[in-house]
Parts: C-alpha cells; sequence; structure tokens
C-alpha cells in the first residue's frame, strides 16, 4: 500500500521538488526509506495498474468557482441552437479565431522525405525569422474557408479581416453570425465602432472556458498538424504564400463539419440549470 499512497500523493507535498512521479521516481523513495530493500519501476507500474494508478498523467477540470449561470447556460444555449438549426439562404454562420506562431524556420539541411524503415528527417536546426498569426473564418456547413495573415494581432488586424470577409461574402447575405472568443481585440471600442457600421455581421460569444465551442477550433488544429508542424520557409512571405496554398488544397475535398452536443455536456456538467433542447 506504500506504493498507492506515494501514487495519490502530490510530489510537492511529499517534500520533492517534482510535478508528476513515474514509476520510477516512485521506486526510488521506497528504497531510502527502508520499505523494501529494491523494487523495479516495472514492479512498480504493475502496482499502480492494478489499482488504476496513471500518477504521471493529468487532465484540466473547472473548479466549482467558475461561474456556470443562467448567463452563461444562455450563451451556450445561443450558439447550439445557431450551429445545427436550418439556416436561411441569405444568412451564414462563420467561425472565427486566429493561429499564431507561423514561424518560417529555415533549416541548416533540407528535410528529407520518408524512406523504408525511416521516417521524415528533420534538420534539428533553423533560423528565426519572426513569425505570422492566421486569421481564420471557418464556414462549418460546407467546409469554406476565409483567410488572413498578419504580422500582429491587435483590433486593427482583426477589423481587416472582418472587412475581408465582409467584402468575399455576396451582399445579399445577412446576417452573416459570427462565432468568436471573448478576447479584448474582439470587444474592443474600435472593433465594436467598426461593427456599427457593418450591422450585417452579427457577433455571437461563448462563455468563458468554452473555446471548444467554437468550431474553427477544429480546422486550426489541422492546419497547425498538416502545415506548420514543419514548415521549412525561408521567410515570412513564404509561410503566408504556403498556408494560402493550403487552403486552397483544402477546399477541393472541403466537408461539412458535423456539430455535437457531447462537449456543451461537458460545459454544463457543473450547472444546475437546464438548457432547452435546440430546434
Amino acid at each position: 500500500m506504500s506504493v498507492v499512497k506515494l501514487a495519490c500523493e502530490r510530489p510537492e507535498v511529499a517534500g520533492r521538488s517534482l510535478s508528476q512521479g513515474d514509476s520510477t521516481e516512485l521506486a526510488r523513495p521506497l528504497v531510502r526509506d527502508g520499505v523494501v530493500r529494491s523494487i523495479s519501476p516495472q514492479t512498480v507500474q504493475r502496482l499502480l495498474a492494478h489499482h488504476q494508478l496513471k500518477p504521471w498523467r493529468h487532465h484540466l477540470w473547472l473548479s466549482p468557482k467558475v461561474p456556470r449561470d443562467a448567463a452563461c447556460a444562455a450563451q451556450v444555449n445561443e450558439i447550439v441552437t445557431l450551429y445545427p438549426r436550418p439556416l436561411a439562404f441569405h444568412e451564414v454562420v462563420l467561425c472565427v479565431d486566429k493561429q499564431p506562431s507561423g514561424q518560417p524556420r529555415p533549416r541548416k539541411a533540407p528535410t528529407k522525405a520518408a524512406q523504408a524503415g525511416r521516417p521524415v528527417s528533420v534538420e534539428h536546426e533553423y533560423g528565426r525569422c519572426g513569425a505570422l498569426n492566421l486569421f481564420a473564418a471557418f464556414d462549418p456547413r460546407p467546409g469554406h474557408v476565409y483567410a488572413r495573415m498578419a504580422p500582429r494581432k491587435r483590433q486593427v488586424e482583426c477589423i481587416a479581416f472582418l472587412a475581408q470577409v465582409d467584402r468575399e461574402i455576396a451582399c445579399h447575405i445577412t446576417p452573416i453570425h459570427i462565432v468568436l472568443d471573448n478576447l479584448r481585440m474582439h470587444k474592443g471600442k474600435q472593433g465594436q465602432t467598426w461593427l456599427v457600421k457593418h450591422p450585417r455581421l452579427v457577433f455571437h460569444f461563448p462563455p468563458g472556458h468554452c473555446s471548444g465551442m467554437n468550431q474553427v477550433e477544429q480546422w486550426v488544429s489541422i492546419v497547425q498538424r498538416k502545415r506548420l508542424r514543419i514548415a521549412d520557409c525561408t521567410n515570412k512571405a513564404h509561410v503566408a504564400e504556403r498556408v494560402m496554398a493550403f487552403i486552397a488544397e483544402w477546399h477541393e475535398p472541403a466537408h461539412p463539419c458535423q456539430w455535437s452536443t457531447k462537449s456543451v455536456a461537458k460545459v454544463m456538467a457543473k450547472c444546475d440549470i437546464t438548457l432547452p433542447k435546440a430546434a
């Protein structure tokens, strides 16, 4: 039971400067304190597996102090209702976000393609040439993406991107529902002033700690994994060109994003308020 006791304690509380323990780190104090003469990490791991303990893993959770009140329920319900409902021919729903760290990383040696028995080989050393931010608006129904690359992520850049979206979408489409996060650049005075002059754009904000409700997050993760993870670009202009090329290729097999209410159930788990069902 000493192994279980150690596994269920935070290492910091036990006087050790560790954020998380593993089988090796748990075996050492057992020998040091004379609990056993010797024990292998593999034995510790088998004992932990028997008790279904994995102290080397972690997950994030929301404390009860995070507000999950009527206002939160109303925000969640607004978006849950918006996503699945049939849209009129003159309206559209876009999910907007930005992806930072579009870094050009010129390598000291070219990246080598995969070969039999060997993965893609990427040179560890690379140069630093600044970074770009990808502003993206994802239409989850056809899977279409509107995008813009910018060196900074202020209200000015956000407004410029929204103006681009406003120009690219046909004039008869109104309203344009925009789902976006609760960032300062989305709620600042400049943005609000611009929004008054462009009333066909209607903002919808998920409550705090609910970024997963913004469906563009799924598409951004695809860009990060498929395009930006290995970015052997020479400069920022090259990054922008490659990302826009990826988006053009994305549109060829683009497909709708199916909304699920499972994430909503997780968000509202600590809320005593029952949401009305979406139409």
